[in-house]
């Protein structure tokens, strides 16, 4: 790897207006001396495209057409990019000051390493941050067993995306978590303990809210996959009840926050039935679930109000020291 290796980031984005400068703004203000940015937008109407032209001058390239979503747009911009390094940045996320020279300095000090990733911040509409999304130094089992990266703080070698192929166009919502199980395939990865790179915005319009039930099917469809491929026979077999129940775990939590707490009971029955121990991890969900019929959204809303608290304070205090 060169002293500055070519970064390539990669924004995908359709009718992401009132967002989408915050994030072009948070790339483009990035410290690190080298990288390219293109945006590729797939054939916005609500103002999107004006936001794009207004940074024109800054971006590698940038595209305003209709496209098959998100896998198909995030590929072209793959395609048309150069560097070394590449990563993606939805049009609702952002990233945080340092975050690419963090990320390149990663992977100089772990030459082994295909991916690397660090910690999330959950940021409501506003950019209030209301969570923290921490990670543990990870391999192949611990994502065939769904543990979940926050896509926003991901980036990786050209090298690596180049061998484990691009995104699966019939994915629609595990289709970053896909392409880390193949790239885990082909190299290790290396978790930057206590950096935070990226912010995912929850909000009403995002995949992850609005189309909750897509990410548990989708789940349970990575799991068959795995069962069916040879690259992960070996270590499906060993690891087979964690795996699916890890698959099930992962289904439920999508499904309650669907609003369909009785199905996601039965997710969260089927992990338990292969591995109390991954069922249990969601204890607090579970119950949320079981009580779904006396409506507990308040004692909810008060947890995650002094949850929100709690993250601020350490934040500020992790500012001022």
């Amino acid at each position: 790897m060169t002293k500055n290796p070519l970064v390539s980031i990669v924004t995908p984005s359709y009718n992401q207006s009132a967002f989408l400068a915050e994030t072009m703004d948070s790339v483009l203000s990035q410290d690190y001396p080298t990288f390219e940015y293109w945006v590729m937008d797939g054939g916005s109407q609500d103002g999107s495209v004006e936001i794009i032209k207004k940074h024109e001058k800054h971006l590698a390239g940038w595209v305003s057409e209709p496209d098959g979503g998100q896998a198909e747009a995030i590929n072209k911009g793959f395609l048309r990019s150069r560097g070394e390094i590449v990563a993606w940045l939805n049009s609702d996320d952002l990233y945080r000051p340092h975050a690419i020279r963090n990320a390149v300095s990663t992977l100089q000090k772990h030459p082994d390493a295909g991916l690397v990733y660090a910690d999330v911040d959950s940021i409501d509409t506003d950019g209030n941050v209301f969570n923290r999304m921490t990670y543990g130094q990870w391999g192949l089992v611990d994502l065939m067993s769904f543990k979940i990266l926050g896509q926003v703080s991901v980036f990786f070698r050209r090298t690596i995306l180049e061998k484990a192929g691009l995104l699966d166009l019939s994915y629609h919502y595990m289709l970053d978590h896909h392409l880390w199980l193949r790239m885990a395939l082909e190299a290790p990865l290396n978790y930057a303990k206590g950096e935070v790179w990226g912010a995912a915005r929850i909000h009403p319009g995002a995949k992850n809210v609005a189309a909750a039930e897509g990410f548990a099917r989708e789940a349970i469809r990575v799991a068959n996959w795995m069962e069916k491929d040879e690259r992960f026979k070996p270590h499906f077999q060993e690891h087979k009840l964690k795996i699916w129940a890890g698959a099930h775990r992962l289904s439920a939590f999508y499904l309650l926050d669907e609003g369909k707490p009785l199905e996601s009971l039965r997710e969260y029955w089927r992990s338990f039935w292969k591995d109390p121990r991954t069922a249990l991890k969601d204890w607090r969900r579970i119950g949320f679930a079981l009580l779904s019929p006396f409506k507990p959204e308040k004692f909810r809303n008060r947890y995650l109000e002094k949850k929100k608290n709690r993250i601020t304070r350490s934040i500020n205090e992790d500012s001022k020291g």
